[in-house]
């Protein structure tokens, strides 16, 4: 497949789940009481960031893609840290991450707007 045509979004979702898993390894970790974990925290985000690289070489905007990247990380790691690791997240938490993803959209869709576009058409020329 050629790699402009591949889509960019398996790599990113990938990359979500390595940057989700280091984090939580680096809680269950518990400073360095635990420092097995510790393996999978620079295994993880390694693994995000070689992936970030990809997706960016797919050709989606680096706004974007770590927009997108932080943004899902962020809901799933406080989820996941509630359910797991039984720390709070009560309404004004939820109302952040809600914030979080509507500004994720926002740089979204401002990148696809018709001004944006023209914006990168002026810039070749």
């Amino acid at each position: 497949m050629n790699r402009a045509a591949a889509s960019p979004w398996p790599p990113l979702l990938v990359a979500v789940a390595l940057e989700v898993t280091a984090t939580l390894s680096l809680r269950a970790a518990e400073g360095l009481t635990h420092p097995a974990w510790l393996i999978l925290v620079v295994a993880g985000y390694a693994g995000s960031l070689a992936l970030l690289a990809v997706v960016l070489d797919r050709g989606m905007p680096v706004g974007v893609a770590y927009g997108i990247w932080s943004a899902i990380g962020v809901a799933v790691t406080a989820t996941l840290g509630a359910v797991v690791f039984g720390e709070h997240l009560g309404t004004v938490g939820i109302a952040g991450i809600a914030a979080i993803i509507v500004g994720v959209l926002l740089v979204e869709f401002g990148h696809r707007s018709p001004s944006a576009a023209r914006s990168r058409e002026r810039g070749r020329a």
